[in-house]
Protein backbone atom coordinates (compact mmCIF):
# COMPACT_ATOMS: atom_id res chain seq x y z
CA UNK A 1 0.00 0.00 0.00
CA UNK A 2 3.16 2.38 0.37
CA UNK A 3 3.74 2.42 -2.95
CA UNK A 4 0.08 3.26 -3.48
CA UNK A 5 0.24 6.07 -1.41
CA UNK A 6 3.45 7.77 -2.67
CA UNK A 7 2.31 6.94 -6.54
CA UNK A 8 -1.00 8.54 -5.44
CA UNK A 9 0.90 11.60 -3.61
CA UNK A 10 2.87 12.01 -6.79
CA UNK A 11 -0.67 12.81 -8.33
CA UNK A 12 -1.33 15.45 -5.62
CA UNK A 13 1.95 17.01 -6.02
CA UNK A 14 1.72 17.49 -10.15
CA UNK A 15 -2.12 18.76 -10.04
CA UNK A 16 -0.60 21.67 -7.23
CA UNK A 17 1.91 22.47 -9.95
CA UNK A 18 -0.48 21.54 -13.24
CA UNK A 19 -2.98 24.16 -11.64
CA UNK A 20 -0.68 27.02 -11.51
CA UNK A 21 0.97 26.49 -15.05
CA UNK A 22 -2.49 26.31 -15.96
CA UNK A 23 -3.66 29.65 -14.52
CA UNK A 24 -0.07 31.01 -15.75
CA UNK A 25 -1.46 30.30 -19.57
CA UNK A 26 -5.04 31.77 -18.11
CA UNK A 27 -3.49 35.44 -17.36
CA UNK A 28 -1.01 35.44 -20.34
CA UNK A 29 -2.48 34.12 -23.69
CA UNK A 30 -2.97 36.99 -26.06
CA UNK A 31 -4.04 37.51 -29.25
CA UNK A 32 -6.59 36.53 -31.81
CA UNK A 33 -7.29 32.72 -29.48
CA UNK A 34 -7.65 35.10 -26.48
CA UNK A 35 -11.44 34.46 -25.74
CA UNK A 36 -11.32 31.07 -26.50
CA UNK A 37 -7.89 29.85 -24.99
CA UNK A 38 -8.38 32.29 -21.48
CA UNK A 39 -11.84 30.47 -21.26
CA UNK A 40 -10.51 27.09 -22.10
CA UNK A 41 -7.29 27.26 -19.50
CA UNK A 42 -9.70 28.57 -16.64
CA UNK A 43 -12.08 25.24 -17.61
CA UNK A 44 -9.04 23.25 -17.16
CA UNK A 45 -7.71 24.67 -13.77
CA UNK A 46 -11.11 24.29 -12.30
CA UNK A 47 -11.05 20.69 -13.87
CA UNK A 48 -7.91 19.88 -12.33
CA UNK A 49 -8.53 21.42 -9.17
CA UNK A 50 -11.24 19.07 -8.15
CA UNK A 51 -9.17 16.29 -9.08
CA UNK A 52 -6.51 18.04 -6.67
CA UNK A 53 -8.88 17.78 -4.16
CA UNK A 54 -10.27 14.42 -4.86
CA UNK A 55 -6.89 12.77 -4.78
CA UNK A 56 -5.67 14.73 -1.71
CA UNK A 57 -8.71 13.40 -0.29
CA UNK A 58 -8.87 9.73 -1.23
CA UNK A 59 -4.89 9.70 -0.51
CA UNK A 60 -6.09 10.16 3.45
CA UNK A 61 -8.87 7.87 3.09
CA UNK A 62 -6.69 4.90 2.52
CA UNK A 63 -3.95 6.31 5.32
CA UNK A 64 -2.06 8.71 3.43
CA UNK A 65 -0.29 11.85 3.64
CA UNK A 66 -0.49 13.96 0.50
CA UNK A 67 1.42 16.88 0.23
CA UNK A 68 0.19 20.07 0.76
CA UNK A 69 3.09 22.90 -0.05
CA UNK A 70 4.23 24.59 -2.55
CA UNK A 71 7.91 22.91 -2.11
CA UNK A 72 6.39 19.66 -2.04
CA UNK A 73 4.43 20.16 -4.99
CA UNK A 74 8.01 21.28 -6.81
CA UNK A 75 9.74 18.06 -4.83
CA UNK A 76 7.54 15.91 -6.05
CA UNK A 77 5.91 16.58 -9.54
CA UNK A 78 5.93 14.91 -12.29
CA UNK A 79 5.54 17.99 -14.23
CA UNK A 80 8.37 21.63 -13.45
CA UNK A 81 7.02 24.93 -13.75
CA UNK A 82 8.53 27.50 -15.89
CA UNK A 83 8.18 31.18 -15.11
CA UNK A 84 6.72 33.22 -17.49
CA UNK A 85 9.96 35.56 -18.29
CA UNK A 86 9.52 35.56 -22.27
CA UNK A 87 6.05 35.80 -24.56
CA UNK A 88 4.77 32.57 -25.61
CA UNK A 89 2.66 32.53 -28.04
CA UNK A 90 -0.94 30.73 -28.12
CA UNK A 91 0.17 27.50 -29.97
CA UNK A 92 2.67 26.78 -27.31
CA UNK A 93 0.82 27.22 -24.25
CA UNK A 94 -1.50 24.37 -26.11
CA UNK A 95 1.30 22.51 -26.82
CA UNK A 96 2.67 22.89 -23.27
CA UNK A 97 -0.72 21.47 -21.97
CA UNK A 98 -0.78 18.99 -24.12
CA UNK A 99 3.18 17.19 -22.65
CA UNK A 100 1.51 17.94 -19.55
CA UNK A 101 -1.43 15.69 -19.87
CA UNK A 102 0.60 12.85 -21.47
CA UNK A 103 3.04 12.74 -18.19
CA UNK A 104 -0.33 13.23 -16.07
CA UNK A 105 -1.78 10.16 -17.99
CA UNK A 106 1.40 7.85 -17.57
CA UNK A 107 0.93 8.51 -14.31
CA UNK A 108 -2.76 7.98 -13.97
CA UNK A 109 -2.06 4.13 -15.81
CA UNK A 110 0.80 3.92 -13.43
CA UNK A 111 -1.99 4.54 -10.79
CA UNK A 112 -4.65 2.31 -12.26
CA UNK A 113 -1.57 -0.73 -11.85
CA UNK A 114 -0.63 0.36 -8.44
CA UNK A 115 -4.60 0.27 -7.09
CA UNK A 116 -5.41 -2.77 -9.24
CA UNK A 117 -3.01 -4.75 -7.02
CA UNK A 118 -3.59 -2.97 -4.23
CA UNK A 119 -7.22 -3.87 -4.63
CA UNK A 120 -8.63 -0.49 -4.42
CA UNK A 121 -11.00 -0.15 -6.63
CA UNK A 122 -11.63 3.38 -5.70
CA UNK A 123 -8.53 4.63 -6.44
CA UNK A 124 -8.39 2.50 -9.50
CA UNK A 125 -11.45 4.42 -10.80
CA UNK A 126 -10.63 7.63 -9.82
CA UNK A 127 -7.40 7.17 -12.07
CA UNK A 128 -9.51 5.99 -14.86
CA UNK A 129 -12.08 8.25 -14.79
CA UNK A 130 -9.78 10.94 -14.59
CA UNK A 131 -7.75 9.64 -17.64
CA UNK A 132 -10.79 9.35 -20.06
CA UNK A 133 -11.23 13.11 -19.17
CA UNK A 134 -7.72 14.00 -20.03
CA UNK A 135 -7.95 12.25 -23.13
CA UNK A 136 -10.62 13.38 -24.71
CA UNK A 137 -9.09 17.32 -23.74
CA UNK A 138 -5.73 16.39 -25.46
CA UNK A 139 -7.83 14.91 -28.59
CA UNK A 140 -9.75 18.61 -28.39
CA UNK A 141 -6.60 20.14 -27.95
CA UNK A 142 -4.62 18.24 -30.65
CA UNK A 143 -7.98 19.32 -32.92
CA UNK A 144 -7.51 22.79 -32.34
CA UNK A 145 -3.81 23.18 -32.92
CA UNK A 146 -4.78 21.44 -36.30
Amino acid sequence: MTQLHDHVNKIVATQGVLFTKLHQHHWYVKGNKFFVLHEKFEELYDEVNGQFDEFAERLLTIGGSPYSTLQEFLDHSSISESPYTKEVSSDEMVKTVLADFETVVEDLEKGIELAGEAGDDVTEDMCIGYKTSLEKHMWMLRYYLG
